[in-house]
């Protein structure tokens, strides 16, 4: 049987990484946290599921996550956020995936939900919203600056697995906002001198909204819906805007 080796990264993740532990108990062979100096009890209760926790000086999201794989010895890698937890239905998928052995050439994508400020979301273009969150280890690297994805060193086949990853991203408003201003500044930053129009600053934030809020059907996550909607359309204006061209 293959061995799966979880990988996270944390900074002040104390209110996440016990859900997130708890819900790969019996499914890990080993538990990889790679933490960036916390100051809260992130490292009591990573240490509390008997975890490997190390600290590493914060490089960057990809970079982060390179690091923590460096470290797993499993076959396998589960790479999960410590906002992230498995749903019983994708642990018994992962269950089953380990007992009947991982397949030559194939990584796995789950369906993440995302929770925002007690709802589950399941439109604005958030659901399914599909990740590869399993593969072999040496395989690939994370890359990106603000939404890192991973890229394979071979053309793997792609398998999805049932269930939900559920991810609770935000506990309020506010958070949300800050987070999707933070996220702005590093995509600026990525683009800095790319020159945008008047054209662009102006109809690409406003068909960001459209398209989430009525042709992705964010009307049907009622309030929580149009805030989100609204905000992704702010975060497209900032990231513009930010540029300083």
């Amino acid at each position: 049987m293959n061995t799966l080796s979880v990988v996270i990264i944390t900074q002040n993740e104390q209110r996440n990484i016990g859900r997130c532990l708890e819900s790969v108990k019996g499914v890990a062979d080993q538990i990889v946290v790679v933490d960036s100096g916390s100051t809260d009890d992130t490292e009591s209760v990573v240490r509390s599921f008997g975890a490997d926790f190390v600290h590493h000086d914060w490089e960057g999201y990809a970079q982060q996550k390179n690091f923590a794989e460096s470290l797993a010895t499993g076959d396998f890698i589960l790479s999960i956020d410590a906002d992230e937890a498995l749903s019983d239905e994708l642990k018994s998928s992962v269950a089953k995936l380990k007992n009947e052995g991982f397949g030559q050439n194939e990584v796995y994508e789950v369906k993440r939900l995302t929770n925002f400020c007690g709802d589950w979301i399941h439109h604005c273009g958030w659901y399914p919203d599909a990740k590869i969150r399993i593969y072999a280890r040496g395989t690939s690297r994370w890359d990106g600056v603000v939404h890192e994805s991973l890229i394979f060193s071979h053309n793997p086949k792609i398998v999805p697995l049932s269930g939900d990853l559920l991810h609770y991203s935000y506990y309020s408003v506010a958070e949300f906002i800050s987070r999707q201003d933070h996220y702005s500044t590093l995509a600026a930053q990525k683009d800095q001198g790319k020159k945008v129009s008047l054209a662009k600053l102006v109809f690409k934030p406003m068909w960001k909204f459209l398209r989430d809020y009525l042709f992705r059907l964010g009307f049907l996550d009622g309030k929580s819906g149009y805030i989100i909607c609204r905000t992704n359309a702010y975060y497209t204006f900032m990231k513009y805007a930010k540029r300083g061209d």
